[in-house]
């Protein structure tokens, strides 16, 4: 049989660098072919050859409800017939805005953009416009986008100044941008007590799901929080993967229960809020957001902004995930997961670890969980490769890179969940 993978692979690298336009998707992290997706129903997605797949990446997080769900889908046929994009305002931008600042109270003001990396990037400009300040911290394996001041990794030793890790981004740059381990205090602290005076924002990922799946512990964020406001600088979480996914409130809902008067001054959202839409945002206090044009002297703007299609579709969503009991089912289902994996894996005598929080989880072929991107990479990858490889070969798509979360919808059942396991004993005794 023909490979329609690999043809339309091959098709693709002469036009589009790679072959694809995302990298994670060429597969180069594990080898092989990727599968090129002709359609996708609730749990599943078909390739281009007809094989099924069970999807554990759900466009990586905004397929919260499965592929097609028939209201999702009715919104945005309604708004298709109305028109595709006006670049003028529209009642849904009012009605998702207020959709969002009722389900995250640390919100007052939210502006629509169409992709996290220019979510993340506003907000980066907006703090340092709102603060006069130039310094931003973030975190080594905390992704925010591919905007130049935050294509940065840590170097070695304390709160280093970051070098690039891309091409084509000078130096001058990311040199106010300051890179510091995650959950670890005590480079936080020394970072503030020099720079403090300096620092706009510290931006952070609560969750991280761009080295795979860890979590920022209570202490470490108590001290973020209290830090930043200690010297005036704007504590930004990054909640595209993990807004609406994690928990109705985001991962910030789950820091406030545990400590007490917990919030974040700004917030950068995508995926969910869009449902598999182009649709991003980033809010926080009237005070700050009135910075932005056309009230303020931060400049933003964008054509598809707020985009009436995105918009019906990321409505449709937050409505549906809103029902009783929605994420209580979400997180035991995932749970069932992750647990059932560790129990396959200690059964074949395979090093393995979990997490998960609501929709989102993560799992390492190690005996701990790691609190940090060293930890990670530490990760046995060539034994990852082989797990994802005989996954894939049995139906089960799982990220493939060993540094990315993965995601369960609302479509996944008992079933898939149960095939999933029965692949992963088989895989799992031959590693």
């Amino acid at each position: 049989m023909t490979d329609r993978n690999l043809l339309l692979f091959d098709r693709a690298k002469a036009v589009i660098p790679g072959g694809v336009n995302s990298p994670v998707r060429a597969f180069k992290a594990v080898g092989g072919i990727p599968r090129f997706v002709a359609r996708a129903a609730g749990p599943y997605f078909w390739d281009a050859n007809g094989q099924r797949y069970i999807d554990y990446i759900g466009s990586w997080g905004p397929m919260i409800l499965g592929h097609g769900h028939p209201e999702v889908v009715e919104a945005v046929q309604a708004a298709v017939r109305e028109g595709f994009s006006f670049g003028a305002p529209t009642e849904r931008e009012i009605e998702l805005a207020e959709a969002i600042i009722r389900l995250l109270p640390s919100l007052e003001m939210v502006r629509l953009v169409s992709s996290g990396t220019e979510a993340a990037m506003s907000a980066i400009r907006l703090a340092r416009g709102a603060t006069g300040r130039p310094k931003i911290i973030k975190f080594e394996g905390c992704y925010h986008g591919h905007a130049d001041a935050l294509l940065v990794k840590a170097g070695s030793g304390l709160a280093t100044f970051g070098h690039p890790t891309s091409a084509g981004v000078p130096p001058e740059v990311v040199q106010h941008t300051l890179v510091l381990e995650y959950n670890n205090v005590e480079q936080l602290e020394a970072a503030f007590a020099e720079h403090g005076p300096q620092i706009a924002a510290l931006m952070i990922e609560p969750i991280s799901g761009n080295m795979n799946f860890v979590r920022a512990s209570v202490p470490f964020m108590r001290r973020c929080r209290e830090l930043c406001t200690q010297h005036g600088a704007l504590l930004v979480f990054d909640e595209v993967m993990t807004g609406f996914r994690v928990a109705l409130g985001g991962a910030q809902s789950l820091y406030a229960r545990l400590i007490p008067g917990f919030e974040p001054d700004m917030t950068v959202m995508g995926k969910v809020i869009g449902g598999g839409m182009p649709l991003a945002a980033f809010g926080g206090k009237r005070a700050v957001m009135e910075q932005l044009a056309p009230l303020g002297p931060v400049y933003q703007a964008g054509t598809l902004s707020g985009n009436p299609v995105a918009t019906a579709c990321g409505l449709a969503t937050l409505r549906l995930i809103q029902q009783p009991g929605f994420f209580e089912q979400l997180g035991a289902r995932t749970r069932a997961l992750v647990e059932g994996l560790k129990a396959e894996a200690e059964r074949a005598g395979v090093p393995f670890s979990v997490d998960s929080e609501g929709g989102m989880f993560g799992f390492f072929l190690l005996p701990e969980l790691p609190q940090n991107y060293a930890q990670v990479m530490a990760s046995d990858s060539a034994r990852f490769n082989r797990f994802f490889h005989g996954m894939l070969e049995r139906g089960v798509y799982f990220a493939p890179a060993l540094y990315e979360a993965g995601f369960v919808s609302a479509a996944h059942g008992e079933a898939e969940i149960e095939a999933t396991l029965q692949a992963a004993r088989a895989v799992l005794a031959a590693l």
